[in-house]
């Protein structure tokens, strides 16, 4: 509960009269004294106030995510992500797909208790042998987007942010809540996609703000040309095959050009263009940023998938 620093005290003085139909009227003037305030006080009340917003927003993300979870399989893919899917399968080991932002730790926890999900597999079938089943995101969890608008990315007042392959909109959403962004703009190939983040923006009406492309990024130079932020979380390995990658990897470095500006990547730059082909010089396009992964030490925080954010900063 907010506290009031402020006292109020009432003095009331006669200052003057005036005579009308021989009747005296007394006139009066209520002074008002106010206390110094308390700056204690006052940064407490702040502190408070601004933890008050964070938490809201956090609520909104939920329903956010609420509102997704009953719209999608539990697997949160569609039919037509045909390409996904069969990656997904031919995994050496067994994996499978769990969004992060739809299903934080708890709430796999409470599945797994309720016998919908496993977080093992067999390796013998009917027998103890069992390992761990790999989970797969390709959206941030809650704690990952707090991570990123909180203490990756500086003041976006008045800045623009482009998240390649939005997907459910988690970026784009949570950059209204936690950011001073003026626009944010998600590009995402898959028509469902656009749907669900379509009504999302709709219902909790972020249309002032937000906007989804319904196209190949591969289409979109000039919006990455004029974007402050770009964002790229596993973008393309699942969804596209290699020459596509190389492809759109140098479709990117062509275009995301303006100095100063800003590139968040998961995983980094280094392992996503291992895979591929491509004649990009990172040293002569970025500079990695250094970041504190430790920022959230005391609580119960999987540093392991922060330490897969990096930023970089284009010369």
């Amino acid at each position: 509960m907010l506290q009031s620093s402020i006292l109020w005290q009432m003095k009331i003085g006669n200052v003057g009269h005036l005579r009308l139909n021989k009747k005296v009227i007394w006139k009066t003037q209520i002074r008002i004294w106010k206390a110094p305030p308390d700056p204690l006080i006052q940064s407490q009340a702040a502190n408070d106030f601004d933890e008050l917003v964070v938490t809201n927003n956090d609520v909104v993300l939920k329903n956010i995510a609420e509102d997704l979870r009953n719209r999608l399989p539990m697997e949160a893919m569609f039919n037509s992500e045909h390409q996904a899917v069969q990656k997904i399968h031919q995994h050496p080991l067994p994996m499978i797909h769990v969004d992060a932002f739809l299903y934080d730790d708890d709430f796999v926890d409470s599945l797994c208790e309720e016998g919908k999900m496993s977080r093992n597999y067999c390796t013998e079938c009917g027998s103890y042998k069992t390992a761990s089943l790999e989970f797969i995101s390709h959206s941030f969890s809650l704690m990952e987007l707090k991570f990123l608008y909180h203490h990756v990315l500086p003041d976006l007042t008045g800045k623009v942010v482009v998240d390649v392959g939005s997907r459910l909109g988690a970026v784009l959403f949570a950059g209204y809540l936690y950011s001073s962004a003026s626009q944010l703009y998600g590009v995402e190939m898959n028509a469902d996609f656009c749907q669900l983040q379509e009504m999302m923006i709709t219902k909790y009406q972020f249309i002032d703000r937000i906007k989804v492309v319904h196209a190949d990024i591969c289409t979109q130079a000039s919006l990455l040309q004029k974007a402050d932020v770009v964002v790229m979380n596993n973008v393309f390995e699942y969804f596209l095959d290699r020459q596509e990658q190389a492809r759109a990897w140098e479709f990117v470095a062509c275009n995301v050009r303006k100095r100063g500006s800003l590139l968040v990547t998961v995983p980094s730059l280094t392992e996503s263009l291992s895979k591929v082909q491509t004649d990009i010089q990172l040293g002569q396009w970025v500079e990695e940023m250094q970041l504190n992964y430790d920022v959230y030490a005391e609580k119960d925080v999987d540093r392991e998938a922060l330490e897969q954010i990096h930023l970089y900063k284009i010369l």
